[in-house]
């Protein structure tokens, strides 16, 4: 239990998108979907990227026992990750997420996953019991205005090919929250083996 005058840090596991023609296509769809003027929340630019878990609001201390934790993935050798089509969760019906699918570096990624739960099980932190599915979030749907519009998009990038980006390191993420939007800062970042 936190004392009243512990600062708590709300943070994340992710990988970003290196391949910067990759992720100016990804910019491109979210932008499609934002142009729709549907009741919808798009992801900032700068944001995008592949969350490979979230952990919430831990003190300093945790957060330091994360970071060295991550080293241990060091031994992960850098992979490629393919990006394809555009999904919803929890449909493409009755979409709440719309994000980018990945097709190929799935093994590596569940990989990384799993030892990550691993270590912040260790660490006392509550496993998340979902299924893993590594995607990259491009907008969340608040409402029902203009749906139809956002299921044709999702129809029509169903297949939309963004192409492959290479996974060099795994970055330890803050999020500050705030009404224009959340403020990610980088933590800690470890580099994969070369």
């Amino acid at each position: 239990m936190c004392g009243d005058n512990v600062e708590l840090y709300r943070v994340f596991i992710a990988i970003e998108i290196e391949n910067i023609d990759v992720l100016n296509k990804l910019i491109k769809v979210k932008d499609a979907f934002k142009a729709t003027k549907a009741d919808i929340k798009t992801i900032e630019n700068e944001n995008i990227h592949l969350t490979v878990r979230f952990i919430g609001e831990v003190p300093l201390d945790t957060v330091k026992a994360i970071q060295e934790s991550l080293k241990n993935l060091k031994d992960i050798p850098v992979f490629n990750m393919y990006i394809r089509g555009i999904g919803a969760f929890p449909s493409l019906t009755r979409p709440r997420v719309i994000w980018a699918g990945i097709t190929n570096g799935v093994t590596y990624l569940k990989e990384i996953r799993r030892r990550i739960e691993q270590y912040l099980r260790r660490l006392g932190i509550r496993p998340d019991t979902h299924e893993f599915t590594p995607h990259i979030t491009l907008a969340r749907v608040k409402g029902r205005r203009g749906i139809d519009k956002v299921i044709k998009l999702l129809e029509i990038y169903q297949d939309y090919e963004f192409g492959e980006s290479p996974v060099t390191r795994v970055k330890l993420k803050r999020s500050i929250l705030r009404p224009q939007g959340p403020l990610y800062l980088d933590l800690y970042e470890v580099l994969l083996k070369h």
